[in-house]
């Protein structure tokens, strides 16, 4: 979706200066007195409820003069609320609370702002917080502190850095780009939120996502704005890498172009015309880049076959519907295959193409499937051979 920012602040507000380091009284100590002698108040989170009397006792021991309450999510709507009057009153100099604080709050006369273990908070959780103060003139404070006895993760650390670096007024934005770096992006492409990406590999996922959103921006339904019902039918699987590389194709717009051609190309000649021209242009592929365009060869040779599924698991290939010629089933029994006439459904063990280390799985079914079609599939290389050759190995 298109997106506004808002990053110019309103007159004369400052950015909140930030402080992230071990909980320290002294420090505590000098930033409640710092507030209070300019007659402003604190916030003081520790977000546990159970021992929010113990964090209580800790200011109490930081800063004996200040007038302290207390405020968290298992109180009643009635104490709740006599407490907030009392703080907006001015009654109440050091609000101890969960970050129940965290949405809803304006009162410009509180300007400092103290988290303990500030760890356990997530980087928007903390921004959040971060917000309920300098929302006036005047210069405010944020402390994020964290346990001296305990070590922190890598997670938390990173956390408590990106709130330390993006002190700017307007952040906002930057904020949560780095938290969704930290946190990842979640099952962006898995079966939840991404349907039968699976099913139709990354490539032609690519390619329908693109054209969806470009369908929805420009109001479009017809469809002559998809691909082809028959690529996208089909399923094709191979536990090898097939990926187009940053290292070979640096430009992620070149890259994409390259998917999305991938994906709509529905023969292998247009296949191989465009693996001439990216090896122009880039020079030798890499293994990963080279499997890609073996597995668009195959999807290619299954949309001019009217296969529906080429896919390799539990150590067998899958093939379905397909046409085996008569002349190939004894080789393809002897590697134990099976071929169901009925459905078309054929089953290959690997060890049928005898392959060796480093040869692609991906050609060497291309291959097969090539001649399959045209009636010259060869025997075996491993099975083929007389059983007493097989012993005297």
């Amino acid at each position: 979706r298109d997106m506004s920012l808002i990053l110019t602040p309103p007159d004369n507000r400052r950015p909140v200066e930030v402080h992230v380091g071990e909980w320290d009284v002294d420090v505590v100590s000098e930033a409640i007195r710092r507030e209070l002698q300019r007659g402003g108040q604190v916030y003081y989170v520790s977000n546990r409820v159970r021992t929010i009397d113990e964090a209580v006792e800790r200011v109490g021991a930081a800063a004996a003069e200040a007038r302290v309450g207390v405020a968290h999510g298992k109180m009643t709507k009635e104490e709740l609320e006599r407490v907030m009057e009392d703080f907006s009153a001015g009654a109440i100099d050091v609000l101890v609370a969960t970050t129940i604080i965290e949405s809803g709050i304006d009162n410009p006369h509180t300007n400092t702002l103290i988290i303990e273990d500030s760890q356990r908070l997530g980087l928007a959780q903390m921004y959040q917080l971060k917000g309920r103060v300098g929302r006036s003139s005047v210069q405010a404070y944020a402390y994020f502190m964290f346990p001296d006895n305990i070590s922190l993760t890598e997670e938390a650390m990173a956390r408590l850095d990106a709130i330390n670096e993006h002190r700017d007024l307007g952040s906002g934005m930057r904020v949560a780009m780095r938290d969704l770096e930290i946190r990842g992006a979640g099952s962006l492409l898995g079966a939840e939120q991404s349907g039968n990406m699976s099913g139709v590999g990354f490539d032609l996922f690519a390619q329908m996502l693109s054209q969806a959103v470009a369908n929805a921006r420009e109001g479009a339904s017809g469809e002559d704005a998809m691909l082809p019902p028959a690529l996208s039918d089909i399923t094709v699987n191979f536990p090898e890498h097939t990926y187009i590389p940053e290292e070979y194709v640096s430009d992620a717009d070149a890259r994409v172009l390259l998917y999305r051609k991938l994906a709509c190309a529905d023969t292998p000649s247009v296949v191989e015309e465009l693996r001439e021209q990216t090896s122009e242009r880039y020079g030798a592929m890499p293994q990963a880049c080279a499997n890609m365009f073996a597995k668009s060869l195959v999807r290619a040779w299954a949309n001019e076959h009217g296969v529906k599924l080429v896919g390799v698991s539990a150590g067998k290939l899958t093939v379905e519907p397909v046409d085996v010629p008569k002349d190939a089933l004894p080789s393809l029994r002897r590697a134990s295959g099976r071929y169901v006439a009925q459905s078309g459904k054929l089953v290959l063990p690997l060890k049928y193409f005898g392959l060796k280390e480093g040869e692609s799985l991906i050609a060497a079914v291309h291959e097969f499937l090539t001649n399959l079609s045209e009636g010259t599939v060869a025997p075996s290389k491993d099975v083929s051979r007389p059983s007493s050759a097989r012993r005297n190995r």
